[in-house]
């Protein structure tokens, strides 16, 4: 499988190298549908989804392969997991997704991006269970798409540490150096364009639904379903450095104001340890 070594000329190089290469998926992915395989009859759609839905890669393989093999009867966007495995059949599903390679073995010589891209698809499962938790207190009209929508927002991160591993850790290592080095400025100056640029292409270029494009959107930023993705993202990236992170407070009142509930509450869903409320409350009721 060809990497790209150093900077692409434009957003379109980028789009056309990921475009003529097989997405990898991960190998729990590969073992899983193994396993599910020798029991065919018993197989439900929801298993299968749960399946996908663990990985943003498989996620991405599924939705993009619907809509290129998309029936001229259809007239609508398929935009959750489930929708799409009813859509195709648990046997044509099987049939299409036979031979997959692994993120593992393309990374076999990459140990460090290896490390690096595991730890980003985690932060894409935790954006994606935030997300829909918030969802369901927002009463979203339909929680899969939120779903969906927040476990590909880091989409093109996932895609860069696959194919583009020595650039990536760069950036990376720029950020380590200087913590105040937006990412944004990062990737610009180490692809010579950000992931957001390269991410909406992606999308259009994979001909992934319309909806997921607007929903991976942050400029509307009064969107309660984007604040929705867009917080849950920004949470599981900064969380992930630990309770003591400088931006935790201001998700954390951001997260409140969209779900209209109290930060004492909110930080008992969110698990914060006790020892950090004060960091977030009020003086006058820490």
């Amino acid at each position: 499988m060809a990497l790209i070594h150093k900077p692409l000329p434009s957003v379109e190089s980028y789009v056309d190298f990921f475009s003529h290469q097989a997405l990898p998926v991960l190998r729990h992915t590969v073992r899983a549908f193994e396993n599910l395989h020798e029991n065919l009859d018993q197989v439900s759609g929801k298993q299968i989804a749960s399946i996908v839905l663990g990985d943003p890669l498989m996620t991405m393989k599924l939705l993009s392969y619907l809509e290129t093999h998309r029936r001229s009867s259809q007239n609508h966007d398929i935009t959750t997991i489930d929708r799409a495995i009813i859509m195709m059949g648990i046997q044509p599903f099987f049939d299409n997704f036979r031979e997959l390679t692994t993120v593992e073995d393309v990374l076999a010589h990459h140990p460090r991006a290896l490390i690096g891209v595991l730890k980003v698809i985690g932060r894409a499962r935790k954006a994606a269970h935030y997300a829909r938790e918030w969802a369901v207190i927002r009463h979203d009209l339909d929680v899969d798409e939120i779903t969906v929508a927040a476990l590909l927002r880091e989409a093109t991160d996932i895609v860069c540490w696959i194919f583009a591993p020595e650039l990536t850790q760069r950036v990376y290592a720029m950020q380590q150096a200087n913590r105040s080095l937006r990412s944004a400025d990062a990737q610009r100056e180490v692809f010579g364009a950000t992931a957001r640029e390269i991410q909406l292409a992606l999308i259009r270029a994979w001909k992934l639904p319309d909806l997921l494009v607007q929903l991976l959107d942050n400029s509307q930023t009064d969107n309660p379903r984007i604040r929705t993705i867009t917080l849950a993202a920004d949470f599981a990236r900064h969380v992930a450095h630990g309770w003591d992170d400088a931006a935790l407070p201001d998700d954390v009142r951001e997260i409140a104001s969209l779900l209209h509930l109290r930060t004492e509450n909110l930080l008992r869903r969110l698990n914060a340890p006790e020892s950090e409320w004060p960091r977030f409350l009020p003086p006058q009721t820490a």
